[in-house]
């Protein structure tokens, strides 16, 4: 069976699935119940306000922001994508995760949905740096998606976040914040 590393973020922070650790492996079919859980009274997220309010908060972080926190509310998954060093190139050993994301994303569960693809960085380098940056990384994953595993463009969103909301806040510059986030936007209109 198919899996690959990851972990589940909910409103109250960083959870991993029931019994769990980060560096587990979750399976396909984890990840597309996980992905599946969407609230009937989801609140609408306007993604022109959230390009809006990451830009403006460079350097002074967005989790605290309304729009920002609206996000936690949804379905959502952190996913382990290696990108080369201060770069977009997806490093080859990620493409089976991106392959298994986008298997994920056609199962007949999740075709119905939109997907919001956040891009993260750790603090290293300069906030603009690194908010350009993200946002670059989030348009690859998206491109890939829909490009090589034909998920069709009008359910992916991108975004980038740059450093402003780490995983693991204690340690701002540490790996696991290099991440990429997908969040469960609801039914596709």
């Amino acid at each position: 069976m198919k899996s690959f590393r990851l972990g589940t973020m909910f409103a109250a922070g960083l959870l991993l699935a029931p019994g769990l650790s980060f560096s587990q492996e979750l399976s396909g079919a984890q990840l597309v119940r996980t992905l599946d859980r969407v609230e009937r009274a989801a609140p609408a997220i306007d993604i022109a306000v959230l390009v809006e309010e990451a830009a403006a908060s460079a350097g002074k972080g967005v989790a605290a922001l309304p729009d920002w926190q609206k996000l936690s509310k949804l379905s959502q998954l952190i996913v382990e994508i290696d990108f080369e060093n201060d770069s977009i190139a997806i490093e080859p050993k990620s493409y089976r995760t991106v392959g298994l994301i986008a298997d994920a994303l056609h199962h007949p569960n999740l075709r119905r949905y939109k997907f919001l693809v956040v891009g993260h960085t750790s603090s290293t380098g300069e906030a603009k740096h690194n908010l350009d940056l993200s946002q670059k990384r989030a348009n690859a994953i998206t491109e890939a998606l829909s490009t090589t595993f034909a998920i069709a463009p009008h359910r992916l969103f991108a975004i980038g976040v740059g450093e402003e909301w780490p995983v693991d806040p204690a340690n701002p510059k540490a790996a696991d914040n290099r991440r990429v986030q997908l969040v469960n936007l609801g039914l596709v209109k």
